[in-house]
C-alpha cells in the first residue's frame, strides 16, 4: 500500500535537535540522506512533505527522492520574524518587505511552497500554554496573502484558536499542529477549505518518556483528539502528518494515523485520504 507523510523533517532525525542540524550544517549529509530514503522506501512510502531548513537537506532529499520512488516537496527554509520561534532552523525576515522580499527569493530557488511560522510551540509541563502567544493577526494575514500572490501555497506552523483563524481567513491551504484550538478555529478552517495536519504523534510518544509532566502530555493529546474528532464530524479535511525527525518521532514513523483513529473511528482512513489528496494537489 503507497504512504504518505504530509509533515516531516529531514534535517533532524527523532533525538538532539542540535546534533542534528549539526551533521548537515557544513553540507548536506549525502549518505545519511540516503538512508532515510531508503527507510523511508522499504516502509512504503511513496510522497512526502518537508518542514523545510536552512541548509539545504530537505532540498538535497528532494533531489534524490525519485531514486527511491518517492514525490518530495519541501519550502527549503521555513519563513519566520526575527525573535520568534523558528529562527533556529528559518530564514528570518524583520518587516513584511524582508519577508516579501525572501518569498520571491525562494520560488525563484526552486521552493515547492512557502511555509510559515505563526506561534510558538506548547509548553510539554503546562497544559494550555503556549512558548508563545505568536504573531498578530493583521501580520499573519498578510503573510499569507503575500505567498498567495506569487502563486505560492503557504504552510504554517500554527498553534492557538486565535493565530489559526487568523491564518484561515487569510485562506491558507495548511496548518501544521494546531494545538488548543476551540470552534471557532475549527469552523474557519472548515469554512476556508484549510487541510489540518495535527501531528498528534509529537505529542503521543512523549508519554511515559519521563521527559515532560506526564499529566500535561496526556492532557495536551486528549485536548488535541476531542478537536480531531470535532474537526472530523463537521466534514473538515485532515491529513497525516507524523512531524518525523521531531523528539521520539522516528522517520519512516507509521502509527500517526493509528492514534488519529482514535478520534476519526471506522471512517478514519476516508477522511485522511480526501486531506491527502488536497495536500498533494496543492503542493
Amino acid at each position: 500500500m503507497s504512504m504518505v507523510d504530509c509533515h516531516i523533517h529531514m534535517i533532524l532525525d527523532g533525538d538532539w535537535w542540535k546534533t542534528a542540524i549539526a551533521r548537515h550544517s557544513s553540507e548536506p549529509d549525502i549518505p545519511w540522506i540516503r538512508n532515510i530514503l531508503a527507510a523511508y522506501e522499504k516502509a512504503g512510502f511513496t510522497w512526502l512533505r518537508d518542514g523545510g531548513d536552512r541548509w539545504g537537506a530537505g532540498a538535497a532529499a528532494r533531489s534524490l527522492a525519485p531514486e527511491y520512488g518517492i514525490t518530495y516537496r519541501t519550502p527549503l527554509a521555513p519563513l519566520c520574524m526575527e525573535g520568534h520561534y523558528g529562527s533556529f532552523i528559518g530564514r528570518t525576515y524583520g518587516n513584511l518587505q524582508e519577508y516579501a522580499d525572501l518569498v520571491v527569493r525562494q520560488k525563484a530557488e526552486g521552493a515547492d511552497f512557502i511555509k510559515i511560522m505563526i506561534s510558538g510551540l506548547m509548553d510539554f509541563d503546562r497544559f494550555g500554554r503556549l512558548t508563545e502567544d505568536g504573531l498578530e493577526d493583521d501580520s499573519i494575514r498578510q503573510l499569507v496573502h503575500i505567498a498567495h500572490e506569487e502563486g505560492m501555497a503557504v504552510m504554517a506552523h500554527g498553534n492557538g484558536a486565535r493565530n489559526v483563524i487568523a491564518a484561515a481567513a487569510a485562506g491558507v491551504d495548511s496548518v501544521e499542529h494546531g494545538a488548543y484550538l476551540n470552534e471557532e478555529a475549527l469552523w474557519a478552517m472548515k469554512e476556508a477549505g484549510t487541510v489540518w495536519v495535527p501531528t498528534v504523534s509529537t505529542v503521543g510518544n512523549l508519554r511515559g518518556k519521563g521527559r515532560f509532566s506526564e499529566p500535561d502530555v496526556c492532557a495536551i493529546l486528549e485536548s488535541a483528539l476531542q478537536n480531531v474528532a470535532a474537526f472530523g464530524a463537521m466534514g473538515g479535511l485532515l491529513a497525516v502528518g507524523s512531524d518525523a525527525g521531531a523528539w521520539a518521532v522516528p522517520h519512516g514513523y507509521q502509527q500517526e494515523e493509528a492514534l488519529l483513529a482514535q478520534a476519526l473511528g471506522a471512517n478514519c482512513r476516508q477522511i485522511l485520504d480526501r486531506g491527502n489528496r488536497v495536500i498533494m494537489e496543492k503542493f
